[in-house]
């Protein structure tokens, strides 16, 4: 077991950070698709909202483990995934709360947090990496809890946008599980900016495919902005093309990270500040 975890450590630690960080992000694209009930939502019920987030990166996380992690290590990966978001989650809270924190409630919300996701997702079998009714399925409910949370029950605008948000950190995830995250820096949080929603945008979830992401972390004091592209269609481009996009690409990251940065170390979300939430 010690085997297990020191092997994997490094990885959990990252998984950690984009589930809060993603989630985190999510709850403020949904407050903004819902400025009405933004208005009216209280902290306990943002928090609940904040969870419905955790318990579906919980349960892409375990499917995206099969694919990644062997078999006999998958149970002991997702138990110390959850030991790693609880550390990370009392890290996010200090700032906001310092010695009052209570750190069991802590453990004991992540550990509900878990077994409800368990309970709720894992009925739908489906493969992660394909597109499918169950699948679309499993993301029509997250959607829908997520608005019934946020007092707008049968939005479909807002049960939309969660899904969006829930699977545009899919290949994030994935990165991460198949060591592909830049390790040049340590980056104590990494969220995908790219995290947004369209009133106009009508297709199922699984339907799109993303050629281009781009990624800011934060690291103390010090904020870095990647992109990357699809492999397929790297590909695809002629040199010529390729150097043009990267050069286009290196000043989007400028802006980005400097945006981003700017948001980040603001006094507004000084709280948050450890989870990416800017």
């Amino acid at each position: 077991m010690a085997t297990t975890k020191s092997e994997y450590r490094e990885r959990l630690r990252r998984l950690a950070e984009v589930m809060l960080a993603v989630s985190g992000e999510s709850v403020t694209v949904m407050k903004r698709n819902a400025p009405e009930q933004a208005l009216k939502l209280k902290r306990q019920e943002e928090w609940g909202v904040y969870l419905e987030f955790l318990k579906i990166m919980f349960n892409l996380t375990d499917r995206l483990v099969a694919l990644h992690i062997p078999l006999k290590d998958q149970m002991e990966f997702m138990n110390g995934l959850e030991d790693a978001v609880t550390q990370q989650l009392k890290c996010v809270l200090e700032p906001a709360f310092g010695n009052n924190a209570d750190q069991m409630e802590i453990v004991l919300t992540i550990g509900t947090t878990v077994a409800d996701s368990r309970q709720t997702y894992e009925r739908y079998k489906f493969l992660i990496s394909e597109d499918s009714k169950t699948k679309n399925e499993m993301f029509r409910e997250f959607g829908d809890k997520v608005a019934d949370a946020l007092g707008a029950a049968g939005n479909a605008q807002l049960s939309s946008a969660a899904t969006l948000c829930a699977s545009a950190v899919v290949p994030a995830l994935s990165a991460v599980l198949q060591g592909q995250v830049p390790s040049s820096q340590e980056a104590s949080q990494t969220a995908p900016l790219a995290v947004g929603t369209s009133t106009e945008q009508k297709q199922s979830t699984g339907q799109e495919i993303k050629l281009v992401s781009m990624m800011s972390s934060v690291t103390g004091e010090e904020v870095e902005t990647r992109w990357g592209l699809h492999p397929r269609f790297r590909e695809d481009l002629t040199p010529s093309e390729l150097q043009q996009l990267t050069k286009l690409l290196n000043r989007v990251a400028k802006i980005v990270g400097e945006r981003y940065a700017a948001v980040a170390f603001s006094r507004d979300w000084a709280s948050w500040h450890k989870a990416g939430h800017a």
